[in-house]
């Protein structure tokens, strides 16, 4: 991470390969601001028009979200429309959930033929495509066993209630359980009252407070500070993201990850990698902590996994299973055979050796792009980030260029406090189209000074 940071005020210079050399010549200014129109196959079929969309939406829904003017109807690949037919290059994913990007004809497939057999049972019975997505799961990761659930947050409420579940099954005699946890800033776990009191950021919190109590916010990557309250004895566990995303794309250091590692082990406490939104092949890697030689007891799962269907997974090693007993947990709808279908052809691609190589390779070939461009510019501190997940800080709002962007058909996303642009883009992307956002960014940046 450092060797890709820029100093503000500061222009620089970063060597550019011979590839990327070769392919400037595909850059091009022509796809800002043009009209461009949704192929027949893909124009979508609803006859409402965007500010109909929108006034209803004001009219009927509950306002939880600061929505972006724009109504989403129909996409393909890493293209998205809207009623009208316009187009625009997308860069969020879903953040960072079309991992496939969007209408993937193996994942269409798999969908449809097991709505066509089977789309949900109750769990008081087995399923075949939850039993196979488990066994895929077991046998690519270091985990014994698999808990599934609804989505990233029911996937960590889960590794809650098994840190919980562990500590008094493990040491059933003491009069003072482990029950506290240890998570850090920038952390974002979920919004149920669980993850919500895990989450770093106050104001997410503050209106429903009380939450769980017990939690302990540390800095993330101090290592003395984790390591002396973990030593105290109250830990059942400690939460930590190998790379942050909602918190800012930052990046843990090996030292960090290995000193919670033996930490936890000398106290009894377990290891939670919340890999939501870095894990299943955004990094470049399979697991986003394999590139830190750390195991974790407990790894959580969801964004990407099922491509646009809801899912969650918690991944547990067989000491943590093996406290969990029948009717300690339970969920309707998690590990239906439609949803579990959906992510056996997602995980069968994104785990190819092949596959995950492209994707370092598109990573490293987007942050060249971004520090070529981008770099020089007055507002950009820092490019950081691993494979197909990478944030821009600056020293202003990201929200201008963010919306500079999407009116010149380019979707991008912020993180941290607001000065970072998040950028996830399905794992899918083509050079050509990494060029164009590139691009894009460049041409939108005075949108910067215009605001701020």
């Amino acid at each position: 991470m450092g060797s890709l940071q820029h100093l503000l005020n500061r222009p620089i210079s970063v060597p550019i390969s011979p590839n990327l050399k070769h392919r400037r010549s595909f850059f091009t200014h022509a796809c800002l601001n043009l009209d461009v129109h949704a192929p027949d196959s893909v124009k979508p079929k609803t006859h409402l028009k965007s500010r109909e969309v929108m006034e209803m939406e004001g009219k009927v829904l509950v306002g939880t979200y600061a929505r972006n003017p724009v109504v989403i109807s129909s996409g393909k690949g890493c293209k998205l429309y809207d009623p009208e037919g316009r187009e625009y290059l997308d860069c969020t994913s879903g953040i960072a959930v079309n991992a496939l990007g969007h209408g993937d004809t193996d994942w269409v497939k798999a969908v449809v033929e097991q709505a066509n057999l089977l789309t949900h049972v109750s769990n008081v019975f087995y399923s075949v495509p939850q039993v196979e997505l488990a066994r895929r799961l077991v046998d690519f990761s270091f985990a014994d066993r698999v808990f599934f659930s609804n989505s990233g947050t029911e996937a960590n409420e889960a590794a809650i209630k098994f840190a919980r579940k562990y500590q008094r099954f493990t040491n059933p005699d003491e009069k003072q359980q482990a029950t506290e946890f240890i998570s850090f800033s920038n952390s974002f776990h979920g919004r149920t009252m669980g993850a919500l009191a895990l989450t770093s950021k106050e104001n997410y919190r503050f209106p429903f407070e009380p939450v769980m109590p017990g939690v302990n916010f540390l800095e993330y990557g101090d290592v003395q500070a984790a390591t002396e309250l973990i030593k105290s004895g109250r830990i059942a566990a400690v939460f930590v993201e190998p790379i942050q995303g909602e918190g800012g794309i930052y990046s843990a250091t090996k030292e960090f990850l290995q000193s919670l590692r033996g930490a936890c082990d000398d106290a009894g406490s377990l290891l939670v990698f919340d890999e939501v939104q870095c894990g299943l092949g955004r990094t470049g890697y399979l697991w986003a902590h394999e590139a830190y030689d750390v195991v974790p007891d407990i790894m959580t799962l969801a964004k990407p996994l099922a491509g646009g269907l809801p899912i969650g997974a918690s991944l547990v090693s067989e000491k943590v299973a093996a406290a969990i007993k029948y009717g300690d947990h339970g969920s309707t709808f998690a590990g239906g055979p439609l949803v579990c279908n959906a992510a056996i052809a997602v995980l069968d691609k994104i785990s190819k050796p092949d596959f995950l190589a492209s994707v370092s390779k598109k990573g490293e070939y987007f942050k060249e792009l971004i520090m070529h461009k981008l770099g020089g510019n007055s507002h950009v501190r820092e490019v950081r980030g691993s494979g197909l997940i990478i944030g821009i800080e600056l020293d202003v709002s990201a929200s201008p260029l963010v919306d500079a962007c999407r009116d010149s058909g380019l979707l991008i996303l912020t993180a941290g406090k607001g000065n970072v642009v998040r950028l996830v883009p399905p794992l899918i992307i083509s050079e050509q189209e990494l060029e164009r956002a590139a691009e894009i960014m460049l041409e939108c940046l005075p949108a910067l000074d215009k605001t701020n």
